[in-house]
């Protein structure tokens, strides 16, 4: 069995694509996963399967799609990578305001990101790198004042799932005690 933390990408935002956390628990435990954790109502959850990570998105993408009507991006990392991404963060300092620090899981590395472009967005107070499929950023004016935060995915060339400091620590928790 791996253990695994799922990134559900633009469920149960702005009252669309609304996936109560229980169905979604009954969904991947149907799939055959053990051990399901779900955090918060944006879509994330922590769990064992003997699945790979790539055969088990697509089926869980399709159990929701049958059940509820839509295909939520599905981005599921092992436990050891999520936690190698937490550690990496490069801003430790903003960790003490989590709300401000994002860490955006990408579905890939990027071949060729447009940092220059997110640079040009950049408001002066904001802070980000881009380290292997992981996209930091620390935005103090908060993350609705950041241009950058709406641009990543085009920027960067590859979809992502973003989460905020506190979602990513709550989430590691959990799956350690897997």
């Amino acid at each position: 069995m791996t253990n695994y933390v799922a990134l559900f990408r633009g469920i149960n935002v702005g009252g669309k694509h609304i996936l109560p956390m229980a169905d979604l628990r009954n969904i991947l435990a149907s799939l055959g996963c053990d051990k399901v954790q779900t955090y918060i109502q944006s879509g994330n959850a922590v769990f064992a399967a003997s699945a790979t990570a790539g055969a088990l998105s697509g089926r869980i993408e399709e159990a929701i799609d049958e059940q509820f009507g839509f295909a939520p991006q599905v981005l599921l990392l092992t436990v050891e990578r999520f936690r190698e991404i937490a550690a990496a963060n490069p801003f430790a300092a903003a960790e003490k305001t989590p709300k401000l620090l994002h860490v955006s899981f990408l579905s890939e590395a990027p071949t060729d990101p447009d940092l220059q472009a997110l640079t040009e967005l950049r408001l002066p107070s904001e802070q980000f790198a881009l380290i292997d499929s992981a996209f930091y950023l620390y935005a103090p004016d908060g993350i609705l004042r950041s241009k950058i935060a709406g641009k990543v995915d085009r920027c960067l060339g590859v979809s992502t799932s973003a989460r905020n400091w506190r979602t990513v620590s709550r989430l590691l928790e959990l799956a350690l005690q897997l």
